[in-house]
């Protein structure tokens, strides 16, 4: 059996698809007997959504060249 620990500790990894099939299947079955950990899931399913909606929004030109040149400048002063 699975414990809480293990699988809130896996939870970025089980929502990535890195792990097994044999892990995932212990994990899945553990989230469907414990509601807490369900929970905590069910967030960061969420929250994961919401930033890769956010992230398709443009980010205005203006913004793009003033990190380029940050990062160039930064680039620059490192030599």
């Amino acid at each position: 059996m699975i414990e809480c620990q293990e699988v809130i500790s896996r939870l970025y990894t089980f929502l990535d698809g890195e792990l097994t099939e044999e892990r995932r299947i212990k994990i899945r079955h553990h989230l469907d007997e414990c509601s807490p950990c369900l929970e905590a899931f069910e967030f960061e399913s969420e929250l994961r959504q919401m930033v890769a909606n956010r992230l398709r929004d443009r980010v205005p030109d203006s913004l793009r060249i003033r990190i380029s040149n940050l990062i160039d400048s930064e680039r620059g002063s490192a030599r």
